[in-house]
C-alpha cells in the first residue's frame, strides 16, 4: 500500500472527499452507499447485495484484526458471505496498518490489491453519511492519483445486478430431513448455514430457475442486489409456487419479489436503509427488533392484494418490513435475520420458518 498517494471519492453533485489510496488502485464508479457496524467488513465486503456499491463504513477504525483465512465449513467459506470481493470501492476514515486476531492470514489492504478493489482511508466518512442523508442516494467516483478519473458515473441499478451475482448452477449442501429451495437472488452464505444448521437440506437454484417442477419441502427466496422490478422470472415462478402451497420465506430481495407476486408495487426510497440497528416493530404487537439492513428499494404495502397485510414496520420511518399472508405460510422480511455480524434479535423467524415446514410436511 502506498501510505502517500492520494485519492478522492467524488460525489456526482460535485462534493470531493480527499484523502489517501490503499488497496486496489484502479478508479471505479457506483452507488454510494454506508454501513454503521463496529465490525463485520470481511462479511460486508463479500455480501451479494452491495453489488455495485461504493461502501462507505462510518465506524471509524477499520483494518485492526485484519481478514480471516478460507477455511470451509460444509462446503462454504465459514468466515465470509460469498465466494468474493462484491463492493465496488472502499471508503473508510482510519485505517489499522497493523492487524491482530487468531484467524487473520493477511491485512484488508493485502485483500482488496488482490481482487483489484481500491480503497481510500483518510476522509471523514461521517460527514459523507450526512451528505448522503441530506441529498439522498447518489452516484460516486474514486479517483486515484496518477490514474484516469472514470469519465461518467454508472448507476449499478440500471443492469439486472440479480442476474450477474446468482449462482449459475444447481447446487446441494446439507442431509437434513426437510428439502428447502433457495432461491439465489444473491444469496449470503449464512442463508444456508441458517437453514442446515436446522436440519435442512438445502437446494441453491439460479435466481430465473422453475423451481416448481423440483419436489420441496418449502421455499425460500433471498437477499440480493439492485431493482425488483428486473426479476420478473423470478415472480412468475412465485406465483406458480402459490399454487404448490408450501412454506415460503423470503429475504430483502425475495421479501420484494415475493411483495410483486402478491401484487403490490415497490418504490426508491430516497436514502435506502443502510444500517446494524434499524428497528422494526412486529405488527399488531409491542415486540421490536433491532435488524441489519442493505437495500435501496421498499415494498408499497397499500397496493398489496387483501390476502396479505404487514408483517413489519420500520420505527424510524414507517416503511415496510415485511408481509405475510392471512391464511397461508407465506411471508418475509426486509431486514436480514441471517446477520453477520450481527445483531441476531429476528434469528426466531428461521425456527418458525422450519416449524411452519415440518409441520406442513
Amino acid at each position: 500500500m502506498s501510505k502517500n498517494k492520494k485519492a478522492r471519492l467524488i460525489l456526482e453533485d460535485g462534493t470531493e472527499f480527499e484523502g489517501y489510496s490503499f488497496g486496489g488502485g484502479n478508479p471505479v464508479s457506483g452507488e454510494v452507499v454506508f454501513n454503521t457496524a463496529m465490525t463485520g467488513y470481511p462479511e460486508s465486503l463479500t455480501d451479494p447485495s452491495y453489488k455495485g456499491q461504493i461502501l462507505v463504513i462510518t465506524y471509524p477504525l477499520i483494518g485492526n484484526y485484519g481478514v480471516p483465512d478460507a477455511e470451509k465449513e460444509n462446503n462454504l467459506l465459514k468466515f465470509f458471505e460469498s465466494e468474493k470481493i462484491h463492493v465496488t470501492g472502499v471508503i473508510i476514515s482510519d485505517y489499522s496498518f497493523k492487524y491482530s486476531h487468531w484467524n487473520a492470514i493477511k491485512s484488508l489492504d493485502e485483500w482488496l490489491g488482490e481482487n483489484n478493489v481500491p480503497g481510500v482511508y483518510g476522509v471523514d466518512t461521517r460527514q459523507i453519511t450526512k451528505v448522503i442523508r441530506e441529498r439522498g442516494v447518489m452516484l460516486g467516483k474514486i479517483a486515484v492519483e496518477g490514474e484516469p478519473v472514470p469519465e461518467k458515473f454508472i448507476d449499478p441499478n440500471e443492469n439486472n445486478l440479480v442476474a450477474e451475482v446468482s449462482t449459475k448452477k444447481i447446487e446441494t449442501y446439507g442431509d437434513g430431513d426437510i428439502k428447502i429451495v433457495l432461491v439465489d437472488c444473491g444469496a449470503k452464505y449464512n442463508i444456508i448455514r441458517s437453514l442446515t444448521r436446522r436440519g435442512a437440506q438445502v437446494v441453491v437454484v439460479p435466481w430465473d430457475y422453475d423451481f416448481t417442477q423440483m419436489g420441496y419441502d418449502g421455499l425460500m427466496l433471498s437477499n440480493g442486489p439492485g431493482n425488483p422490478e428486473m426479476c420478473g422470472a423470478t415472480v412468475e415462478n412465485i406465483k406458480k409456487a402459490f399454487e404448490v402451497g408450501k412454506p415460503i420465506f423470503g429475504i430483502c430481495m425475495g421479501n420484494q419479489l415475493l411483495s410483486i407476486a402478491a401484487g403490490a408495487t415497490t418504490y426508491k426510497l430516497k436514502y435506502g436503509h443502510r444500517s446494524h440497528n434499524q428497528p422494526a416493530l412486529m405488527v399488531g404487537t409491542n415486540k421490536a427488533v433491532i435488524t441489519s439492513q442493505n437495500h435501496g428499494y421498499a415494498v408499497d404495502t397499500a397496493t398489496l392484494d387483501s390476502d396479505w397485510e404487514p408483517y413489519f414496520i420500520n420505527l424510524n420511518d414507517n416503511t415496510s418490513e415485511g408481509i405475510r399472508h392471512k391464511t397461508k405460510p407465506f411471508c418475509s422480511v426486509q431486514f436480514h435475520p441471517e446477520a453477520t455480524s450481527g445483531p441476531v434479535d429476528t434469528e426466531f423467524l428461521f425456527d418458525q420458518f422450519i416449524e411452519n415446514v415440518r409441520n406442513a410436511k
